[in-house]
């Protein structure tokens, strides 16, 4: 039987294509059938400006080429498994980790999966969630909480890479904290960062929707950088000391010098969005000041505590939650997206008909 896919061909290149169901999952693997998957700022970047993520050729581990069916944050039902899973049976609704990993490399002998040498991501190095069903590894099931309904659980994946920036930075009760960028990522870190004991969690934002909206989800103060010097904003604010740390969530290499230079001495720069360019680090801002500049990426066993924060009412995922569309409307989505990046957080794509 077919099914329509929403398949990324090439820059600017989305198509809605009438594809194959998947077949019986092999050992190792489950069939997911998709309840919500939402479009994520990576989805976006690969539409506007890849291949970057994707790889023109074959993936040197999933062998998988473009066209590809996009998204890797979604939650579903498991219609079949290749292999049994504790906990898990056909019919238990889950989230899916959609880092793939070889499972023998230094990083992941290691627990360090999501860095994997060879690793990819289900919806770029393998066929994702913007289909009724998608074929999935079984270490990447993750059973969702009775609490948490399908649409919220879909947004545990951007929670938990905000989540995993704040364990990055070892964020401390009583620290100030300064995000620049209010989309998913920034918004996710805001949350997570709260919830670590921040005592002040300061957000820089140019786009006037998104400050209103970091303002209403409780940033102590947001700045908008194309009118305010932020850096002294902020080291006014923390008692002319400056934040302890600073989390990069937008990947523009223009950032990164004001996260380095903006940071207290021996304060903590997390770097969690990513882009093509090169960023400028001043040498001399780092080492005689001992500032740490940390990468993040996605996360490390963090969907799991996201949804128990979620079940137990201390994330409110609700609040990334903007828009809902049908798959079949699913051009129209990033089209939307594409014109105006204030308008959404987080909008998810259902294979059900609303």
């Amino acid at each position: 039987m077919g099914m329509r896919a929403l398949r990324w061909h090439g820059r600017g290149d989305l198509r809605l294509d009438e594809v194959e169901e998947p077949g019986p999952p092999g050992p190792g693997q489950a069939v997911v059938e998709v309840a919500y998957s939402g479009i994520c700022g990576t989805d976006l970047h690969e539409f506007r400006h890849g291949p970057n993520l994707i790889r023109t050729g074959p993936h040197p581990l999933t062998g998988h080429e473009p066209p590809v069916t996009l998204g890797h944050e979604f939650s579903g039902r498991v219609t079949a498994l290749g292999s049994p899973v504790p906990g898990i049976d056909v019919g238990t609704r889950v989230v899916v980790d959609p880092c793939l990993r070889c499972g023998v490399c230094r990083w992941c002998r290691h627990g360090e999966y999501h860095i994997c040498a060879k690793g990819g991501s289900v919806g770029l190095a393998a066929d994702g969630a913007f289909a009724p069903y998608v074929t999935v590894p079984v270490e990447g099931l993750v059973r969702i909480p009775d609490a948490v309904p399908d649409d919220l659980a879909a947004l545990a994946e951007p929670l938990a890479v905000g989540l995993h920036a704040v364990r990055r930075g070892t964020v401390q009760p009583g620290d100030n904290v300064l995000i620049l960028g209010a989309g998913p990522i920034g918004i996710a870190a805001l949350f997570a960062a709260k919830l670590a004991g921040a005592a002040g969690v300061h957000v820089s934002e140019p786009v006037h929707a998104r400050a209103e909206r970091a303002a209403r989800l409780g940033a102590s103060e947001v700045f908008d950088p194309t009118s305010a010097d932020v850096r002294r904003e902020v080291f006014l604010r923390t008692g002319r000391v400056g934040p302890d740390v600073v989390i990069e969530a937008t990947g523009l290499p223009s950032l990164v010098e004001l996260a380095v230079t903006t940071v207290r001495r021996g304060g903590r720069v997390v770097l969690a969005g990513i882009s093509g360019g090169a960023a400028s680090l001043p040498i001399t801002q780092i080492v005689p000041f001992e500032r740490t500049v940390i990468g993040s990426l996605g996360y490390n066993y963090d969907i799991p505590r996201v949804l128990d924060l979620i079940a137990e009412k201390r994330f409110d995922p609700g609040a990334l939650h903007t828009g809902t569309y049908p798959l079949s409307e699913g051009l129209a989505a990033f089209a939307e997206l594409d014109a105006d990046r204030g308008a959404h957080l987080k909008i998810l794509l259902t294979p059900k008909e609303l």
